[in-house]
């Protein structure tokens, strides 16, 4: 059998419908990341792992995108921690979170942009990856607001982080 590996930005939403869970693999070299899919799900843990799904924009569409981050255990580091990229038109655009250093360029009106919508539109989404994984249901399904419900000061995202 011929194992699949591709780098994390060219995935497909073909890859997804196909594979919803995808590991990461730890042959790539600098400035590459490449997944693998996962066969069996769903998966004990999503450590190391993403997942393709579609979200729901509070505007009631749907896009695909890919889930990283996600403590199955532990609804409030998922919260602040989750990744998000979604697809446009075979693009992928990677939110930036608020404590992330490029948030000014990449946060929440960048994503609005690149959907072609107004930031009402999109925030807050909703997404579900609980068929995907076994945990905390509060962890495999929530929302991405606008703004944090809960700002976390450096140190407290690190002590959160950092167990």
């Amino acid at each position: 059998m011929i194992e699949i590996v591709k780098p994390i930005e060219s995935l497909t939403v073909a890859d997804l419908e196909t594979n919803p869970v995808w590991q990461y693999a730890n042959r790539d070299g600098p400035g590459e990341i490449l997944v693998r899919p996962v066969q069996r799900v769903p998966v004990k843990s999503l450590a190391g792992k993403i997942v393709g799904t579609q979200i729901r924009l509070a505007n009631g569409a749907q896009a695909w995108a890919i889930i990283g981050n996600i403590d199955a255990g532990n609804p409030r580091l998922t919260e602040h921690f989750v990744s998000v990229s979604v697809e446009r038109d075979g693009m992928w655009f990677a939110l930036a979170r608020y404590h992330d250093h490029d948030f000014a360029e990449r946060g929440p009106g960048a994503l609005a942009r690149f959907l072609h919508l107004n930031v009402e539109d999109v925030f807050p989404f909703s997404f579900d990856v609980r068929q995907y994984a076994h945990g905390d249901p509060l962890a495999l399904a929530g929302s991405v607001q606008k703004e944090p419900r809960e700002k976390l000061s450096r140190a407290d995202l690190i002590a959160l982080a950092v167990p």
